[in-house]
C-alpha cells in the first residue's frame, strides 16, 4: 500500500470538504481521512479497469478513488463508477465535484433507495459492486443483506466481484454474527468470499470510537442462468433497519438549495418519507 504523502492527503481533504454532514438517524457515519485514502488505493487496485456500481457511499470512496486517479496520485482505478444513493446531497456532491474537476467521464451518480426494485438500466450491467451499508447490529444483518442483494443484482452473470464493508470486532458478538449471515447470503447467490481484510477502517463514531470495519471481498463462483426479478423490499424487512427503534421510513434525503455553489450543501436538507411513515 502506498505511503500517504502530503499531496494525497490534501486531495483527500478536498473530498472530505465536499461531503455533506452525516445524518446519524440514517446511519451515516463517515470513514476517517487516512482510512479513506487507503480504501481508495485498495478499491483502485482490486477493481482495476472494471465498471463498478456503488450501492450507497456516504464515505465518498468512489469520488476519492476517481479523484486521486484523475490527479495522477493513484496508478490504477476502475474504468467507471456509478453511485446509487438515496441522499440527494451525496448524489449532487459527486456530480458537482466531478464536473468542477472535469472527470465526469469516469464517475456518475443517481438517486435510488434499496427499498425499491433495482432499475432495469442497472441490472446485470456492472463488473463489480461496492457497499458500506448500515451494519445490522440490531437487525441480524438484514440491512446489510438488502444492500448486498442490490449489488449482486447489478452485476453481470459471470466473473462478477463485490466489496462489502461491515463492522468487524471479535470482541463484539454481533459483528461476527452479521459477517456469518452475509457470507451465507452471498453463498445463496453463488458468490464466495475471495478475500478478507479484517478490522481495517476507523470512523467518526462517538459512541463506539474503536469499532472498525473490514473489507469482505466476494466473487461469483457460478455463472447466473435463467431469469430473475428485482423486487421491492417487503415491509417486514424495514424494522430496526438503522438500529433499535429506528425503522426504514425515509425514501429520500432531499437537498435544499443554497448559495454555497461548488460545494456540498451541508446544513440544509429535508426528509422525504415513505407513504404513511412520517
Amino acid at each position: 500500500m502506498a505511503m500517504l504523502n502530503r499531496e494525497i492527503m490534501n486531495a483527500v481533504s478536498d473530498i472530505i470538504m465536499n461531503r455533506p454532514l452525516p445524518i446519524r438517524e440514517v446511519d451515516q457515519i463517515y470513514m476517517k481521512a487516512g482510512d479513506l485514502a487507503l480504501q481508495s488505493f485498495f478499491i483502485g487496485q482490486r477493481f482495476r479497469d472494471l465498471d463498478v456500481v456503488f450501492i450507497g457511499d456516504g464515505d465518498a470512496v468512489a469520488l476519492s478513488t476517481m479523484y486521486l486517479f484523475h490527479c495522477d496520485l493513484l496508478d490504477v482505478a476502475p474504468k467507471s463508477i456509478h453511485l446509487l444513493d438515496f441522499d440527494e446531497r451525496i448524489v449532487n456532491s459527486v456530480i458537482r465535484f466531478a464536473d468542477k474537476y472535469r472527470f465526469t467521464n469516469r464517475i456518475s451518480a443517481s438517486l435510488y433507495n434499496v427499498i425499491d426494485p433495482l432499475p432495469s438500466t442497472h441490472q446485470r450491467r456492472y463488473d463489480a459492486f461496492y457497499t458500506n451499508p448500515p451494519w445490522g447490529a440490531s437487525n441480524e444483518g438484514e440491512s446489510v443483506k438488502a444492500f448486498v442483494e442490490r449489488g449482486i443484482q447489478a452485476t453481470r452473470d459471470h466473473n462478477a466481484q463485490g466489496a462489502i464493508v461491515i463492522g468487524d470486532d471479535p470482541a463484539l458478538v454481533w459483528t461476527q454474527e452479521v459477517l456469518h449471515v452475509i457470507q451465507e447470503a452471498s453463498l445463496g447467490e453463488d458468490f464466495i468470499v475471495s478475500e478478507m481484510v479484517p478490522a481495517v477502517h476507523n470512523y467518526h463514531l462517538d459512541d463506539a470510537p474503536h469499532l472498525r470495519s473490514c473489507n469482505c471481498l466476494v466473487r461469483r463462483a457460478r455463472q447466473r442462468t435463467g431469469t430473475y426479478s428485482s423486487e421491492a423490499l417487503s415491509p417486514d424487512r424495514y424494522a430496526r433497519f438503522y438500529g433499535r427503534n429506528n425503522p426504514l421510513r425515509i425514501r429520500y434525503i432531499r437537498e435544499e438549495l443554497s448559495l454555497n455553489v461548488g460545494r456540498a450543501v451541508d446544513q440544509t436538507y429535508k426528509l422525504e418519507f415513505l407513504e404513511g411513515k412520517s
